[in-house]
C-alpha cells in the first residue's frame, strides 16, 4: 500500500494538532514539514501520523503528536534559543526543536536509541544543529545554560538539578504527577510554574518514576 505522507501530516495537522489549541503558525508548519514517518520503525509507517504512542523498542515510546504539538508551542522556541531536550527518543522532537531554535543538545539514556536518533536525523538530512549525548539527565551536570529545557518523560517531581541550567528568564516544559492524572506544566528559573497547561499520561523519566507502594 502506498501512502500519501505529505497529505498524512497535512491531515494530522488539521485533524488532529490545530483541534487541541495548537495555534502557533511556526510550530503548525514545522510539523507539517518534517517526516514523522521516518522517525519510527518500518513497521510502524502506517501509523506515523495517527492519534496513538508508537513503540521505540527497549520500552520506550514516541508521544502522540498532539502531545508534540502543545509541546512545541509552550517551549515558544525562537531563533537564538539554545535548548536542553532530556529524553531524545526518536530524534523526531528534537528535529522539531532544531527547526526552531539554534542549537539543541538532546540526553538520551539508552545508548541504542541514541544512535538510532542521530542515524535517522542524518538519514533525513536534519538535525544538523543538533546533538546526542548518551547521558542519565538524573547524574548530568553542566555549567552550560540553556534558554528553554524539554523533558519527554514524566517526573513525579521535578529535579532541582533542572531549572538550574535554565538561563534568566527561561523555560522548562515538563510533565509531572502520578498516573493517570498527570500535568503539563512550564517552569520558570526559581522553581516556580508559570502555567499549567493540560493534563496527560505520559511514561515516566526512566529514573523519576514514583516509588512503588505498598499496602497491607
Amino acid at each position: 500500500m502506498t501512502i500519501d505522507y505529505a497529505h498524512a501530516r497535512e491531515l494530522m495537522v488539521e485533524q488532529q494538532i490545530r483541534p487541541w489549541d495548537v495555534l502557533d503558525i511556526r510550530v503548525l508548519d514545522v510539523l507539517a514539514r518534517l517526516p514523522r514517518e521516518a522517525f519510527v520503525a518500518d513497521a510502524n509507517r502506517t501509523l506515523a501520523y495517527t492519534d496513538v504512542e508508537l513503540p521505540l523498542g527497549n520500552g520506550q515510546k514516541m508521544m502522540k503528536p498532539v502531545i508534540e504539538g502543545r509541546t512545541l508551542q509552550a517551549l515558544n522556541l525562537q531563533p537564538g534559543d539554545e535548548v536542553l531536550e532530556i529524553g531524545t527518543g526518536s530524534g523526531y522532537l528534537s528535529a522539531c526543536m532544531g527547526a526552531l531554535a539554534r542549537e539543541v543538545l538532546s540526553l538520551e539514556i539508552d545508548p541504542e536509541l541514541a544512535v538510532a536518533a542521530r542515524a535517522r536525523l542524518d538519514a533525513t538530512g536534519l538535525g544538523t544543529n543538533v546533538r546526542i549525548e548518551t547521558a542519565d539527565a538524573l547524574t548530568w551536570d553542566t555549567e552550560r545554560r540553556f534558554d528553554a529545557i524539554c523533558v519527554t518523560g514524566a517526573v513525579e517531581t521535578i529535579p532541582a538539578r533542572f531549572t538550574q541550567w535554565l538561563r534568566s528568564g527561561g523555560r522548562l516544559f515538563v510533565i509531572r504527577g502520578h498516573s493517570p492524572a498527570m500535568e503539563a506544566v512550564l517552569v520558570k528559573t526559581d522553581g516556580s510554574i508559570s502555567d499549567s497547561l493540560f493534563e496527560t499520561d505520559i511514561d515516566y523519566l526512566r529514573g523519576a518514576a514514583p516509588a512503588p507502594q505498598f499496602h497491607l
